[in-house]
């Protein structure tokens, strides 16, 4: 290990190194990792703007002239425009989503699995910054960069998306899972719990590439369990439809049945008493409609935020038990 990796004390002092000190060295220690984590955060930026100027623009005009056609037998249309736009989206929204997944990665296995497996961290210990400091220098400014990074992503992605409702037929509805999570704040909550899992993560395993596993392994039952949960956050929007018309009501489903003559509810046996098996089946029941309990899209914003709230309460109870799990290892020492 060379001298270049630690942080020498003050000549002539024990005071720990000063804060700009720590975040200096900080920066030179993970300087691949924050080199390669802008350019990605460039390039998706990049490829949302893209997407949301020209290839809408390209994507629209080649719509407008396929609905033109009609039934007109080789009416000619961009169909290569609607194609580019459809995976741009596609990757673009992959980028944003799995954001959260690389901070997790990077925080286990580089942040704090490398440094406690390597001896880095023991020996900064020794030179001037205090555990809990060293800590703090690995939470604050990652946080503040991966919120920051995220945050533009998911603005510029749903800029995007903005520009194609309404003109490209083939754009993702509000309530699409992938496009729900990547046009709102839940990519941010889950960026930082992913950030403080990794850290807790490379505290517990002291191994790089262990902590690496188990920081995207817990973010992914995270984030399948708030997407689980999300429906519920929420009081839903009940809506009553009549036998004929079947379940009703658009936005994200969260229940669907039968209404009984006592208004009492079951599960619906089928969906429509237009067809001939289904009006006896409805009526042995003694169903008088169908009801759907669903969120409509006037819901996006309060799901999100609810989500967001689970995940940052996460992301500070992992930091918190990374800061007590450093004092019970380190002991007075972590002050």
């Amino acid at each position: 290990m060379t001298a270049a990796t630690t942080v020498p004390a003050p000549a002539g002092t024990g005071r720990p190194a000063p804060a700009p000190r720590q975040l200096r060295w900080l920066l030179r220690l993970h300087r691949p990792a924050v080199l390669s984590g802008a350019v990605l955060v460039l390039l998706t930026g990049a490829a949302l703007l893209w997407l949301g100027g020209p290839l809408t623009d390209a994507a629209a005009a080649a719509w407008k002239q396929y609905n033109a056609c009609g039934f007109t037998p080789r009416c000619s249309y961009d169909q290569s425009a609607i194609l580019l736009y459809k995976d741009v989206y596609t990757y673009t929204t992959i980028a944003v989503l799995a954001l959260p997944f690389l901070v997790a990665a990077w925080a286990g296995a580089s942040l704090t699995g490398r440094e406690l497996e390597s001896g880095t961290a023991r020996l900064a210990w020794t030179q001037g910054v205090s555990p809990a400091r060293w800590l703090a220098s690995r939470l604050a400014l990652p946080a503040v960069v991966t919120a920051a990074a995220t945050g533009l992503l998911v603005w510029l992605h749903r800029l995007a998306w903005t520009a194609a409702e309404g003109r490209v037929d083939t754009a993702k509805p509000w309530n699409d899972p992938a496009t729900f999570h990547a046009n709102g704040t839940v990519p941010v909550g889950l960026a930082l719990a992913g950030l403080t899992t990794g850290v807790l993560a490379g505290l517990l395993l002291r191994r790089a590439m262990a902590a690496l596993a188990a920081a995207v392994v817990a973010l992914g039952v995270l984030w399948a369990a708030a997407d689980s949960a999300l429906p519920y956050l929420w009081p839903t929007v009940t809506e009553v439809s009549g036998l004929r018309d079947g379940p009703t009501g658009a936005g994200i489903a969260v229940g669907e049945g039968i209404v009984t003559a006592d208004g009492g509810r079951a599960a619906a046996p089928c969906h429509s008493s237009l067809m001939d098996g289904c009006r006896s089946t409805l009526a042995d029941l003694d169903a008088v409609g169908f009801y759907r309990d669903f969120h409509p899209a006037g819901h996006y914003w309060p799901l999100q935020l609810a989500g967001t709230g689970i995940l940052l309460l996460v992301a500070a109870l992992s930091a918190l038990a990374a800061f007590r799990l450093l004092r019970h290892r380190t002991g007075k020492a972590a002050g």
